[in-house]
């Protein structure tokens, strides 16, 4: 366990703030004009499972907490969990919909992950950095700006709007930071 500032909590960080344990469910950088930067938070208490949202100061300091991780592989959806498969004992686990916060945009049937578990409960699935997924949905692409430096609405397949740079098109196979659900690049 390390000391972390607040602007470093990304979805699945685990920390302790006012002696109770969270989760990151939503992690939102922002700054505004002459106002601090501030992180909004969507978080649940580890022991309870109450969510709650909240804005925090960037600089903030919390405990970081070491969750026990273990792989197991994304098996389906029953419309209340979402279930995984551990991949040496084949042991089902089953995590609500509402624990998982905006990761379920990012899992794919079979994907392989590792589910974080507090105390013996599976709290929390940590998903690779960086996924690749395809744009299902977006505005017509503008020929030549390849700067990247205009954005505009896109969707995914699971239904997760992002910004992308506007050369890319529906079909565009784009890489997401599943830590932030933001845009990194486009995959040739």
């Amino acid at each position: 366990m390390g000391i972390i500032v607040m602007q470093d909590v990304r979805i699945g960080t685990a920390f302790v703030m006012d002696g109770n344990g969270y989760v990151a469910l939503k992690s939102e950088f922002s700054k505004s004009g002459r106002n601090a930067a501030v992180m909004k938070l969507k978080i649940k208490n580890l022991l309870t499972n109450q969510i709650s949202e909240g804005v925090y100061k960037a600089a903030d300091k919390v405990e970081e907490i070491n969750l026990d991780l273990r792989p197991m592989q994304y098996s389906y959806n029953d419309g209340n969990d979402y279930v995984f498969m551990d991949m040496e004992s084949f042991e089902q686990v089953e995590i609500p919909v509402e624990q998982l916060g905006d990761t379920i945009f990012f899992l794919e049937d079979n994907m392989e992950i590792e589910i974080a578990f507090y105390e013996g409960r599976a709290v929390t699935v940590k998903l690779p950095i960086n996924i690749v997924r395809e744009i299902t949905e977006t505005e017509p692409g503008i020929k030549g700006d390849t700067s990247g430096k205009s954005m505009k609405r896109a969707k995914i397949a699971s239904g997760y709007e992002l910004m992308v740079p506007l050369f890319c098109e529906i079909g565009t196979k784009i890489k997401i930071d599943t830590r932030d659900g933001s845009y990194v690049e486009r995959v040739k």
